[in-house]
């Protein structure tokens, strides 16, 4: 029989101590060690074969092309990078109450609508409230298979009988091993129960969603392995009082990363957005200060939105600096560019507040240029022109460096009515036909051709 010990294993990152500690000397985490009781190696030698140890020459590797399985809704395919591919495992995670029940659901009433074989494990819900959100959902008709459970035996026994090709696991939290005396939810539940449906889904050939619950820091909680072991990570975000949802594929081994799908919540559950851009630019009729408008690259998809700021004389010495989905590490960094390279010394002793409209987090540096212009319109109280649209990246020395993928950034502009683009200035400038792009050398240039309009 195997020996048992107890080890206290923290939650977060999987570090393990022989003794509590309040705080993880891994990860820093408070409280997140817990007693568990593993067991020691066997010490058993592992079965080798003659076949197994024989390499065989890449030239000698049959390459089959990837068998994609189309969901049936558009925006979690174009973030799948065309449907499901059979054999792959997917870990959906969010904050709870965001959709990825209500999401998957919905995906398996069109899959099963389509002829494919479908099995839903719910350990969260019974098969009744299963039933009531496919009513509300308008799939209760469908063909598909639940299975209430969460005994990873079980369910495991339920895929081997049926021989589904699509498999759906809400959630891997809530999974337990009889082999394990850990409680649900542990590094060890998690870790083996993943690494049972993995398995399973590999030599099956089924697709498998998990769903995944994530930490009050918004990362997936469980042992970073989780991540590792499957094929393509997909967050579910958005903002608490907006009905717009963001799926973005954070790993993908069969497409694109980075990819964004836009959804909104309805009584009826997601509704697909067919033009995001929309979403995400005002429709304000009068022009007002601090208010820019760039385009974000998410992968493939480019994005307008609109960036606010507000900065207010600050009473009592020591400034605020609040962002929501903008970067406040980079918007510090602009602060101080325009403050002494545009000569913006009244920005030192005012609170700043940076915005992007609709909650999408903007993180990628095309924006610099769009919330410096923002800061520096409100400042000065000269309104930007709302047909104008800003792309960039700022350096220290207050400097326009160009970026990635411009003309499709520039393009979208055009589509959606803007008629003037502020970019860096390079040697063979930009023409698109409809749009007037301008070149900037630097900040000070950009914010003089911005409020001069």
């Amino acid at each position: 029989m195997p020996k048992l010990k107890a080890l206290f294993i923290c939650q977060q990152c999987g570090h393990q101590a022989i003794k509590w500690a309040g705080r993880c000397p891994s990860c820093s985490a408070w409280n997140s060690l817990v007693e568990e009781i593993v067991e020691e190696p066997s010490g058993r030698a592992a079965v080798v074969t003659e076949e197994s140890v024989t390499p065989t020459p890449l030239a000698e590797v049959m390459l089959d092309e990837a068998t994609r399985i189309p969901t049936g809704i558009g925006e979690l395919d174009r973030v799948l990078g065309g449907g499901l591919v059979s054999g792959s495992v997917t870990l959906v995670g969010g904050e709870p109450g965001i959709g990825k029940s209500t999401l998957l659901l919905s995906m398996t009433g069109r899959l099963s609508g389509s002829g494919s074989r479908v099995l839903y494990v719910s350990g969260e819900e019974s098969l009744r409230q299963t039933k009531l959100r496919a009513v509300r959902l308008g799939v209760a008709s469908s063909s598909v298979s639940l299975l209430a459970h969460t005994q990873l035996e079980v369910i495991t026994e339920a895929i081997r009988r049926t021989t589904p090709q699509i498999v759906v696991v809400d959630s891997i939290q809530v999974l337990e091993s009889a082999e394990l005396s850990s409680a649900p939810g542990s590094i060890s539940q998690v870790r083996a129960c993943a690494h049972t449906l993995v398995r399973m889904a590999k030599t099956s050939g089924c697709a498998l969603l998990v769903i995944g619950h994530v930490t009050k820091e918004g990362f997936l909680a469980g042992p970073k392995v989780l991540e590792h072991l499957v094929d393509t990570v997909l967050y579910f975000e958005g903002e608490p009082t907006s009905g717009f949802r963001l799926l973005r594929s954070i790993k993908n081994r069969f497409g694109a990363t980075y990819e964004l799908g836009v959804f909104h919540m309805t009584s009826e559950g997601l509704v697909e957005v067919s033009n995001p851009s929309e979403l995400f630019v005002s429709d304000r009729t009068e022009r007002a200060p601090g208010c820019m408008v760039t385009v974000s690259l998410e992968g493939s998809r480019p994005l307008l939105v609109e960036l606010q700021a507000l900065t207010a004389p600050c009473p009592i010495g020591f400034p605020r600096r609040r962002t929501t989905g903008v970067d406040v590490n980079r918007m510090a960094m602009l602060l101080a560019v325009l403050e002494r390279r545009v000569g913006l010394h009244q920005v030192a002793q005012q609170d700043v507040f940076v915005s992007s409209l609709g909650g999408l987090r903007v993180v990628e540096p095309a924006a610099d240029l769009a919330i410096a212009l923002a800061i520096a319109s409100n400042l000065k109280e000269h309104p930007t022109s709302k047909t104008d649209v800003a792309i960039g990246e700022v350096g220290l020395t207050g400097e326009v460096r160009p970026v990635l993928n411009l003309a499709q950034r520039i393009h979208e502009a055009r589509r959606i009515g803007f008629q003037r683009g502020l970019v860096a200035a390079t040697k063979t400038p930009l023409a698109v036909e409809g749009i007037e792009i301008i070149g900037v050398r630097s900040v000070r240039d950009a914010v003089e051709a911005a409020l001069n309009s």
